[in-house]
């Protein structure tokens, strides 16, 4: 996506939505009709504005971010497109970053964690000689060095960089101490101390050196890995100081790169959708995409309606699960809720209410209006 493109679509996130007329300059009144006007109730005005229109949508969407938009920016302009009451988003993505920011929408946000702790991975570029307070190029300089490493010392390094491994997070880093949060008293001019964390890195290879400043890289790691601070203390031990030039996303969870899709064609489908050419649907993925790695139990239509009124259910018999442990419940293939078993006995968690426009992978099972919207059951 070029800078103009995304230029554009910032702006119109803070533009007044087709529905939303903008405010004009107040004009003077006629001195004969201020009297009548002091009558019009004061809320005359609220009620000629129609609210934005907004559905129920549940699902995900696999956003490739484009670099220069933050996350919350990222999730409003996802939720406006798709006219969804409720959004959010499952691991921050920086603002320098590009690549994948998935989405939930609905009652898909209830999920969120199970994708937020999922396996991420990362391509980066780190540039050698400078290392700065925010680990990136926003930052300023705080180390400087002439020292420059080649490819066998940097792999050499690597694998001190892989498996279960401490690490200090960032200065700049959404981590809280006492209360606020790091890059609010970074910001500030103080000098905040993290404390390090153990965090678990799969893999993290060479890929290229561009030239003797630069080398790219990719890692996989787990929750809670920050990539700035792979590149700052990967510097470190080179003895040449670096930071982070380049980050993109590539993985999280379930949601591998070829689920990813930008901010221009939701755009470009959104209106399609909007002259009945598309369905908002097809670029939905199911809620329970983001359950892949728990079990699924199926239940029957008596027991999954106790189960959405929060009440817990005791199988007997052949029936009965044999495992403990969280599991997502489904009756008829469709999601119920997320519980927990023990002993044969299914304790609710989180229920869902999937009655709206759903994930395409869901709404092939469901029955769907022409646009594509669930009609609640019975």
């Amino acid at each position: 996506m070029t800078n103009d493109k995304l230029d554009d679509i910032l702006a119109n996130l803070s533009r007044p939505h087709p529905e939303e007329p903008a405010q004009q300059a107040p004009r003077t009144m006629p001195a004969s009709l201020e009297t009548n006007a002091s009558r019009v109730p004061q809320d005359e005005g609220k009620r000629r504005q129609q609210p934005r229109e907004k559905h129920d949508v549940h699902g995900w969407v696999v956003l490739d971010k484009p670099s220069g938009m933050t996350s919350t920016q990222a999730v409003g302009a996802i939720k406006r497109l798709y006219k969804a009451k409720r959004a959010g988003h499952a691991g921050t993505l920086d603002p320098l970053a590009s690549g994948m920011l998935p989405i939930a929408l609905g009652e898909a946000t209830k999920t969120v964690p199970f994708v937020m702790d999922g396996r991420k991975t990362y391509s980066f570029t780190v540039r050698w000689g400078e290392e700065r307070d925010t680990d990136d190029t926003e930052g300023r300089a705080t180390r400087t060095s002439d020292a420059r490493p080649d490819a066998a010392a940097i792999r050499a390094q690597l694998a001190n960089f892989i498996g279960t491994v401490m690490q200090v997070p960032p200065q700049f880093s959404a981590i809280k101490v006492d209360g606020e949060r790091a890059y609010d008293l970074a910001r500030d001019g103080e000098v905040v101390e993290l404390a390090s964390r153990e965090v678990r890195i799969e893999r993290l290879d060479l890929v290229e050196i561009p030239d003797a400043d630069t080398a790219m890289f990719e890692a996989e790691c787990g929750k809670g890995t920050y990539v700035r601070a792979i590149a700052r203390d990967l510097g470190r031990a080179l003895g040449c100081f670096g930071h982070v030039c380049a980050l993109r996303r590539l993985k999280v969870g379930p949601f591998g790169p070829k689920t990813m899709i930008s901010l221009a064609e939701l755009e470009a489908l959104c209106q399609k959708a909007a002259a009945g050419e598309g369905n908002l649907a097809d670029t939905l993925h199911s809620v329970e995409t983001a359950l892949d790695d728990i079990p699924a139990l199926a239940v029957s239509g008596a027991d999954a309606a106790r189960l959405q009124r929060g009440q817990a259910v005791l199988m007997r018999g052949r029936d009965a699960p044999i495992f403990r442990g969280t599991v997502y419940v489904t009756a008829s293939g469709h999601l119920v809720a997320l519980a927990e078993v023990d002993r044969g006995e299914i304790v609710p968690k989180r229920v869902f209410n999937l009655a709206g426009l759903l994930g395409s992978r869901r709404a092939e099972t469901e029955r769907v209006t022409d646009v594509g919207y669930r009609q609640p059951q019975g």
